[in-house]
């Protein structure tokens, strides 16, 4: 079970004053009202798939999200299949009939305490990950590496692509998200981020890279999380909850998308 989405908790700032008698004036924090947390996802692998239910917290609580075990959940398709899920643990509901095709459209509906979220998405044509290509380049007198997805745009404009990138089996949580705006049609040359000061690509390392072809819905989501995160021009934009596809007020994302991975050793060859 892959669970790719990440959400934040509301970021508030404290703004602290300093008088002559290094008084210290801390300004008000309010509690954020909690909300749904609605994670599913549908691939083009076979199932089961699954969705995950919690509650949003406020900034001045524990950061363990609680867990919903009493949800309702229905996903069909345009082709009239219709699967009710079964809640197997930690808030977690599993499919038992749905199949993850292209070009299907997915509905979702959840139902707890009442309350009804609703979301739809449609799974993306399969855009295939030929190879990965190793990227090299002199910082300060040493090679550094980066990582090049090799894959062929179609011609057709509107194609969007995660990638989800690990190194030695440590997840790289830096978004990668791409669209063909700048390159439709043509073999992809741009490399994915190269990690952080903490994780980086370093010679002999072995990088798994996971490809997703993403709905428009999936790529405005994970890219604002990805402003909003400092992988963004200028270091990031002040944190707020994500656009995403969900109706009745929840956070988090339900994705229909397309997955293959690959993997590479870095040598000095």
């Amino acid at each position: 079970m892959k669970m790719h989405f990440k959400i934040y908790k509301y970021f508030y700032f404290t703004l602290f004053l300093f008088a002559s008698c290094d008084k210290v004036i801390t300004l008000p924090i309010e509690n954020s009202e909690s909300k749904m947390i609605i994670e599913a996802n549908i691939t083009d692998q076979p199932g089961p798939y699954f969705v995950k239910l919690s509650r949003s917290i406020s900034i001045n609580e524990p950061n363990v999200y609680p867990i919903i075990t009493n949800g309702s959940i229905i996903i069909s398709d345009n082709m009239g299949m219709k699967d009710t899920l079964k809640h197997i643990s930690g808030g977690v509901y599993k499919t038992n009939r749905i199949r993850g095709v292209y070009g299907s459209t997915y509905f979702l509906e959840v139902k707890v305490d009442g309350q009804i979220y609703t979301a739809q998405t449609t799974m993306p044509l399969k855009v295939n990950l030929d190879s990965l290509r190793i990227n090299s380049f002199p910082v300060n007198g040493e090679n550094r590496y980066s990582i090049i997805p090799v894959y062929q745009d179609p011609v057709v404009l509107g194609n969007s692509y995660r990638f989800i990138q690990k190194i030695n089996d440590t997840l790289d949580d830096i978004y990668n998200i791409f669209n063909d705006n700048l390159n439709n049609g043509k073999i992809n040359q741009r490399p994915l981020n190269n990690g952080t000061d903490k994780l980086s690509v370093k010679l002999f390392d072995s990088v798994s890279v996971e490809m997703q072809c993403i709905s428009p819905s999936a790529h405005l989501y994970f890219y604002t999380l990805s402003q909003q995160s400092g992988a963004g021009p200028g270091g990031g934009t002040a944190p707020s909850n994500p656009p995403n596809n969900i109706i009745g007020g929840a956070l988090g994302l339900f994705s229909a998308h397309t997955t293959q991975t690959k993997v590479i050793k870095i040598s000095n060859k």
